[in-house]
């Protein structure tokens, strides 16, 4: 896939310390993630190629906004935030949007996630608990846990995007 704003990838190295691996693969991900929806605009960010599927790239971006915000501050850090797109009554809202929801303010909105994501995490053991319970599974867990529950949340919707992008315009790429 042809870039046209110049994104950059780099693999993690193959002999980095735990933390500079769990990091370089997680950053790896969100620049894939970004990498997808590059050069395409607001309509074709927010198709759903794939009926039934309510799958799209925005509410992908959208629904990564969510997790990065739920996992590092809501769950780490114990801090008690409201949703960014879902609620009680639409619970799948990241991926319910209108019009007026555009692509600059999901990409902002996330990259702002992800900043703050990294600051919960910076110099924080791996070992470290969470402050808070999960709200569906009622357990702590490890900061190294949510690395890798990230990398992976990561890689499944980067295979979505792959096939997403396929559909609006045909491109390709790993």
């Amino acid at each position: 896939m042809t870039t046209t704003t110049g994104s950059h990838r780099t693999e993690p190295s193959t002999t980095a310390t735990e933390r500079e691996m769990l990091d370089g693969w997680l950053d790896y991900h969100r620049a894939t993630l970004a990498w997808k929806c590059e050069g395409l605009g607001d309509e074709q960010l927010g198709r759903t190629p794939l009926p039934p599927s309510e799958l799209s790239l925005l509410g992908l971006v959208r629904h990564m906004a969510e997790v990065e915000r739920y996992w590092f501050r809501e769950i780490m850090l114990g801090e008690d935030l409201p949703e960014l797109y879902c609620t009680r009554e639409d619970p799948d809202g990241d991926f319910h949007f209108g019009p007026g929801d555009t692509w600059a303010e999901a990409e902002r909105t996330w990259q702002t996630e992800v900043e703050l994501a990294r600051q919960a995490a910076a110099g924080r053991s791996l070992d470290l608990l969470s402050d808070a319970e999960s709200h569906h599974r009622g357990e702590t867990f490890s900061l190294r846990w949510v690395y890798t529950h990230m990398i992976e949340e990561y890689a499944r919707h980067n295979g979505h995007a792959d096939l997403l992008r396929e559909q609006i315009d045909g491109a390709t790429g790993d």
